[in-house]
Formats: structure tokens, sequence, C-alpha cells
């Protein structure tokens, strides 16, 4: 079955809880068809249209990405998997990025903590899949890869947790691989999962550099909202166009790249029938770990594969 959510007012959020009421239930194999609000909690259909504002349903402190959700999914059970299947993401015409002017560390390592914050407004195409913006007076251009920044189920754990750390049962992953064609693959940890989606990027470099993409509203977001009782999972495990993925996610980089490593190990120790030391040498060969993000308080790292990199 196909299901539609609309942008309105009591179908956003800007945290995770267990205890949010579900703005849409759902079988597991539904498919759902969704907008989802810019960085700002914005939307504007085009150049012309009227740029509207929205606020989160939730009593919450300080909201942060905006989300559409929570969706549940009929016969979800803590230690089962969650399957997003990407099926389709179009984004809007519009897109921001910004750097400077904060004390983060990236920009006190690159001299600019201090400078004034900059905006670039970026004019997307959907239909090429390019975005164009301005810095004095010259032309910059770029090929878009969208995807969503946050897509996560709801923790197990009491109260209200916010969005920009990633952790176990997904949430600001804030991975540039999670593109169409793509399946996240989440631990469940509640019933029902309670799923979550927002914050779009129509481009977005490994490290997000930053501390943004290019943060988008998204046209259309079509996903595939799938139970597995078929699988175990600690942490998201991703099956992208090119290759499977595993994920950590720490304060210490050392530790997410461990994370995402062990992850792998064992998914290879599982796919090859093979142990850890043997899997940890054909990693060595043909695995490639990157850095995910390194702005969400928690830092990303995650391990690729890519299909057809070993044969048996």
């Amino acid at each position: 079955m196909k299901h539609i959510l609309t942008l309105k007012q009591e179908n956003f959020h800007g945290s995770f809880s267990k205890d949010y009421r579900p703005v849409l239930t759902v079988e597991s194999g539904d498919s759902i068809q969704l907008q989802t609000l810019d960085i700002e909690w914005g939307f504007s259909e085009s150049e012309t249209a009227e740029y509207k504002t929205f606020i989160s349903s939730q009593q919450e402190k300080k909201p942060g990405h905006p989300m559409i959700g929570p969706i549940a999914v009929k016969n979800a059970q803590p230690g089962m998997v969650l399957e997003i299947k990407i099926n389709e993401i179009v984004p809007g015409w519009y897109g921001r990025n910004w750097s400077g002017g904060i004390k983060n560390w990236q920009n006190l390592t690159l001299g600019i903590a201090d400078e004034e914050r900059i905006q670039l407004d970026w004019k997307l195409d959907s239909q090429q899949m390019t975005g164009g913006t301005n810095i004095n007076g010259k032309t910059f251009t770029v090929a878009l890869k969208p995807f969503m920044g946050v897509m996560g189920v709801a923790p197990m754990e009491e109260g209200v947790h916010a969005t920009p750390p990633p952790r176990y049962c997904g949430g600001n992953i804030d991975c540039k691989e999670l593109v169409k064609g793509s399946s996240l693959f989440l631990p469940v940890a509640v019933e029902h999962a309670l799923f979550s989606i927002g914050d779009g990027h129509a481009l977005q470099g490994d490290g997000e550099i930053s501390g943004t993409a290019i943060e988008c509203p998204m046209e259309l977001v079509d996903i595939t909202l799938i139970v597995r009782n078929d699988m175990k999972l600690k942490a998201p495990i991703a099956k992208t166009p090119s290759g499977w993925i595993t994920l950590g996610f720490n304060e210490d980089l050392n530790i997410a790249a461990a994370d995402a490593l062990n992850e792998m190990i064992s998914f290879m120790q599982n796919t090859y029938q093979i142990n850890r030391t043997e899997a940890a040498a054909l990693a060595s060969a043909a695995v490639d770990l990157r850095i995910t993000q390194v702005v969400n308080g928690v830092k990303g790292v995650h391990a690729v594969l890519p299909f057809g990199a070993i044969r048996s």
C-alpha cells in the first residue's frame, strides 16, 4: 500500500522519543511518499511561491532537525530490524549552506572561527541534477547527489533525545552514500519502531566540513518500510548501489572507526563463512574506511565494501 504524508504542522517534530504518538501507522512493505522541510523549518514550492515556516508539534525546549513522523510499523518489535528502502529522492529548487563565524573545532583549525559567517544560496535543478551558486560575481556549479541526512527509529531510553548526534538506532547519520536505490537497516529499539525522516541534503562531501551540506527541502521522498526478523544488528548498516556499508559513531574518531570496522568484519564473516582474522585480511585489501561527518557531536565513520571487490 502507498501512503502520502503532507506538509502539515502536526507531522513535524525535532527530537526523538519513544513516547511520541505516530502520525501514521503502516504495514511492513508499505511505501510512503512525503515532502520535507529545509533545515530552517521552511518550504517553498518555487521561486515565486510563498516561503512557509513551520514549528514542531512537540513541546521541545530546542527542536533540532525538522523531521516528519514518527511512523509506526505494525509488528516491528525490539530486536528486529527495520529496512528503509529509498525509492526516490527529488530535491526542491533551492538550497543553502553556511561557513565560518562559529567557534567549532574545524573553524578554529581553518582560522575562520572569527570571520563573518557566510551563506551560500544555491539554485537547484532536479531535472539536470545540478546546483549553482554565486561568489563575488563568479558562478560555481556542482552535480547533485541528494540524500536524507536524518533517518532513525526511536531509542529505547526514556526521555527526549536531540537530533544532532547519530546513535545505534540511526538519526543524523549524514552519510552521503544513502542515495536513491539504497536500503538502510536499523535495529528496532521500541515497539512499532517509530521511524522519522528529515534533513534533506542536495550534496555533501565526506566529513561535512563546514558543518552543513547543501541543505534543501525535498520535493519528493519515496520510501518503503520493511520489518526484517531475519537480521540481528547492533548498529546501522546499509546496502547502496555501489556496495555494503557499516557505520560507527563516537566522540573519538578512532573508536568510531573501530566500531565501523568491527561491524564490517562481522558482516564479512557471515557473508563469506570465514573467521575474523581471515575477514580482516580481506578487508585490508578491499574495504575503505571513510569519515562520514565530524560535526554532529559524535563523529561518524563508514566502512565500504564495494560490490565485486571480492569474488568467491
